[in-house]
């Protein structure tokens, strides 16, 4: 296998099974590719066609078992009605497997909830994890990020077996791969391109995310109004959302601002993360904070396609671990936390055995400053809190105090 979802195959179940399976994520991310690789005797049908869309609308549905069977159907959501005629051969045993791929979450919405509930299991697709980059050709492992949801024990028990600096080839492939996400992003289609052409293939990328994409999710008459808030919207990547400020800067009402950005995060350009509540601790601030999925498309979006900063880094870091998290299907939650006293935390990590917190810093080498927010987060989770991880863009692995430790950015996620 390429690649592509070689994560995500672990999960997707075999064509065996009586099922029906949805593969849903963002264009270009090599669903059509996995679908294809993991089931390669079911028939495919891509409904861009319109002579394919034409001729199923026009299928009895009845006929659908014979004429169709088991198969794979891209791009589902150009003809949902079709979904009723998938479920009637379903519940009728004509076919017991069959495959939708979609470019957006408008497949989850109205027509799967209500035509297809309790029959599809739902996967989603996202850009390579640097853990698939990393791995070249060779078998990938999990990153030692997933030893922070599936591990027990604190954080000194998990990484103190570990060398502090990785050599040889291991650590070439892990920089290697790092540094490439970190300049262009994870789209698969990026990677045997040069560098010249990468900002072509961005740039067309987002022409025709709007082009297509958009125009599955809502009919605007004038789509320079999104684009200028998408830029809007890319420039305030790991800013707290206001969706007055991003009205009022992209001269459009609160409501279109609420609109446009829930087209983006439908169609995998951005995802909120929510700050961490608890009861006890009311002077935690409310409001989410906004961030892009991928680097590259946040570079093509903002222009900026210098050396790494803070939004830069932490974009990533998060992007990273959400994609692991949603990956996998891991049961952990991601916020962010901060107080309008002034303690800020960029990450939260919350799984059943308890609590991690996440510092993301550009530097390469660290101060006891860096560790501040960390050690005064563990006075306020105590029993909860797990540990704390410095992540940083220098080589070391290494223990800062008890239970806090400086992991290199490519290490965790690498």
């Amino acid at each position: 296998m390429t690649r592509l979802g070689r994560f995500l195959s672990q999960r997707l179940p075999g064509s065996d099974t009586r099922r029906l399976v949805l593969i849903t994520g963002a264009r270009q991310t090599g669903k059509t590719t996995l679908a294809q690789t993991v089931y390669p005797s079911l028939r495919y049908l891509n409904l861009d066609e319109i002579e394919v869309r034409h001729s199923l609308r026009e299928l009895p549905t009845r006929a659908w078992a014979t004429a169709v069977g088991p198969a794979i159907l891209d791009e589902a959501q150009k003809e949902p009605q079709l979904f009723e005629k998938i479920k009637f051969a379903y519940d009728a045993n004509g076919i017991n497997f069959s495959v939708l791929l979609g470019s957006s979450q408008i497949l989850m919405q109205k027509n799967v909830r209500e035509t297809l509930a309790g029959r599809v299991f739902v996967y989603e697709l996202w850009p390579l994890t640097l853990a698939e980059s990393a791995a070249g050709g060779a078998t990938p492992r999990p990153p030692l990020f997933d030893q922070l949801l599936t591990a027990d024990g604190d954080i000194d028990q998990i990484f103190s077996d570990l060398p502090s600096v990785l050599l040889g080839d291991e650590a070439h492939q892990q920089t290697t791969a790092y540094q490439h996400a970190l300049a262009w992003g994870a789209m698969p289609g990026l990677a045997s391109l040069k560098d010249i052409e990468r900002r072509d293939w961005l740039r067309s990328y987002t022409n025709t995310y709007v082009e297509r994409d958009l125009s599955d999710l809502a009919r605007l008459d004038d789509l320079e109004p999104f684009r200028r808030f998408t830029r809007l919207a890319a420039l305030r990547s790991g800013s707290l959302l206001s969706y007055a400020d991003l009205a009022r800067d992209a001269d459009i009402s609160p409501g279109t601002a609420r609109n446009y950005l829930n087209y983006l995060s439908l169609s995998y350009q951005t995802f909120t993360l929510s700050p961490f509540f608890q009861s006890q601790t009311k002077s935690l601030v409310k409001a989410p904070k906004l961030y892009w999925l991928d680097v590259g498309l946040w570079r093509q979006q903002t222009g900026f396609w210098g050396e790494g900063t803070g939004a830069l880094l932490e974009t990533f870091v998060v992007g990273e671990a959400h994609k692991w998290i949603k990956t996998m299907a891991r049961p952990a939650e991601l916020n962010f936390y901060r107080t309008h006293g002034g303690l800020e935390v960029d990450l939260i990590v919350s799984t059943s055995a308890g609590i991690w917190g996440i510092e993301i810093k550009t530097a390469r080498k660290l101060t006891t400053s860096d560790t501040t927010p960390l050690r005064r987060l563990a006075e306020t989770f105590k029993a909860q809190w797990r540990g704390g991880l410095v992540v940083y863009q220098g080589q070391t692995l290494e223990k800062i105090a008890n239970q806090l430790w400086a992991v290199p950015v490519a290490r965790l996620f690498g």
